[in-house]
């Protein structure tokens, strides 16, 4: 969305991909949309909400939904409880490829996939050029720019431009965060997870070579994992207690009365079953015969791997394979060993749905999903304080003068590399300050994802996809104004006039700075 609103307002931009999909977490690492309770009225930028009616409609068009699905407005392909929108990512890939597509033809956008940043250059403050690698021929190209967004899934130009920046953990001195550790580890991050995609034919076997780290994930026991990651039990993310999930495939649902975690809607015993948690294809929204099976997605807890840190690491690599590991060691747990509602052991008929996610080597996600990403050190550093429901209570989180953005959700932090158990709180409906997309040095880079100016802690809450799109348009915006006023983002922010303009023509777009304020209840 950066490389789109910067090319639709008159900015040539080339945009590089790392992989061949279009889209990042949505696509490439398989994650439906995490969102908020109100998406369906309000809480996003117009482009997002067109996004989100976009992949609903390329369902109707070109999928066999039943006639009552075809007609809700609100239609949830998956019908799945943690996202009113949980879909195949192709859809999306369609969807974004529909986005760029004139702006390719006029000449405007230029577009190299499979392209990963690995040099930059610069001049005093100033970025000049950032050189990137075809992960298909090795071939380099160097890319010359006035302006750069970072808009990949852990910064990766930050190192490269000697763009300053954190990672890991910030003491609680440095930051005042109740939730803050006592002591900085830049190495103590999220976990990441390799998804994969699930549907299940009874009638036949598809279980795959046990994997060779199969033996050690079984027998490890972490805290708060009684019968570790290879079961039905995990941890509460906030009482931290065991809890017995449940497994089967392809229930007799209503997939219209599932509705997200966010709502506390419970659905019988339904809440419990995992293969409703985020399946993306709920056979029962489509005419009989076209999808024999459901197909679920599965991101839960059991595939969160804290081995390591997937970056500024010298083992990044061998825990990006790590990573790997453990997700095919739970599916071949499922296959085998899970327990089964009739007493039995294993449900081999599961099968690997790696087309669904773009045909990777091992079936799995292109991509792991990243949950924490280098974040710059900014203008302006969210903190616990300024969201936090225990701390700000009816007061609501900060409202920013130079907001350019909205979210919501909790501060939702997994088991970390360093040890750290899950932390969970609870947040005020939020607000996006322009301060946390401006470097503190560099002129001009911006941020254009989850890499802003939070903290390992507020980075829980602002991770999230809805967030990030807001990010990137933002910051699209923000290059074309710079660019039509010779200013700089921070000279932007620093001044009375230009930030009012600023903030007036994102609007005008369609982006909202505020949350609705409802009294007299």
């Amino acid at each position: 969305m950066a490389a789109v609103t910067a090319a639709r307002r008159g900015i040539r931009v080339t945009l590089t991909e790392t992989t061949d999909w279009l889209g990042g977490v949505l696509t490439a690492q398989g994650v439906p949309p995490d969102e908020h309770f109100w998406i369906e009225q309000f809480g996003s930028t117009a482009t997002y909400r067109d996004y989100r009616n976009s992949v609903r409609e390329y369902y109707r068009r070109h999928y066999p939904l039943t006639d009552a699905a075809s007609r809700r407005r609100a239609f949830n392909p998956g019908g799945a409880k943690v996202s009113d929108l949980c879909h195949e990512p192709r859809v999306t890939v369609a969807v974004l490829e529909n986005l760029v597509a004139p702006l390719r033809g006029s000449g405007q956008l230029r577009l190299l996939m499979e392209h990963e940043p690995v040099a930059a250059e610069t001049d005093g403050d100033r970025i000049t050029a950032v050189t990137v690698r075809s992960r298909r021929t090795g071939a380099s190209t160097t890319i010359s720019a006035e302006w750069v967004i970072d808009a990949s899934e852990t910064g990766e130009v930050l190192p490269l431009a000697g763009v300053e920046y954190v990672t890991g953990t910030e003491a609680r001195a440095e930051t005042g965060e109740p939730h803050a550790a006592e002591v900085a580890d830049p190495l103590n991050m999220q976990p990441v997870s390799v998804c994969f995609v699930l549907d299940h034919q009874p009638e036949e076997d598809h279980t795959i070579d046990r994997p060779e780290g199969y033996g050690l994930y079984k027998a490890d026991r972490t805290v708060d994992w009684p019968n570790g990651q290879l079961s039905l039990t995990a941890p509460h993310p906030k009482t931290r207690k065991p809890v017995q999930h449940q497994f089967w495939p392809n229930p007799d649902d209503d997939p219209t009365a599932i509705r997200p975690d966010y709502a506390d809607q419970r659905v019988g015993s339904m809440d419990r079953n995992l293969w409703t948690f985020r399946r993306i294809a709920a056979r029962a929204n489509f005419r009989p015969g076209a999808y024999p099976s459901d197909l679920t997605l599965v991101n839960w807890p059991q595939i969160d791997y804290w081995g390591g840190p997937v970056f500024d690491h010298p083992d990044a690599d061998a825990h990006v394979r790590a990573a790997r590991e453990l997700s095919r060691s739970f599916l071949y747990w499922l296959q085998t060993e899970a327990p089964r509602p009739d007493g039995g052991t294993g449900w081999p008929g599961l099968r690997l749905r790696g087309d669904v996610l773009g045909d990777a080597d091992d079936g799995l996600a292109k991509t792991p999903y990243i949950r924490e990403s280098r974040r710059i050190r900014a203008e302006h550093t969210i903190v616990e304080q300024e969201l936090s429901l225990a701390v700000r209570g009816a007061a609501g989180a900060v409202s920013y003068p130079d907001s350019v953005g909205v979210g919501m959700y909790r501060i939702d932090l997994h088991p970390s590399t360093g040890g750290d158990p899950y932390i969970d709180i609870g947040c005020c409906p939020f607000e996006l300050p322009l301060g946390a997309l401006v470097p503190i040095r560099v002129e001009n880079l911006l941020p254009g994802a989850k890499n802003i100016g939070t903290t390992h802690i507020t980075n829980g809450a602002y991770r999230m996809p809805l967030m990030e799109w807001n990010i990137g348009e933002v910051t699209g915006h923000l290059i074309a104004f710079c660019a039509q006023h010779k200013a700089t983002p921070r000279q932007v922010r620093a001044d009375e006039e230009l930030l009012a303009d600023f903030l007036r023509e994102i609007e005008e777009a369609g982006v909202e700075r505020h949350w609705p304020r409802i009294a007299g209840y």
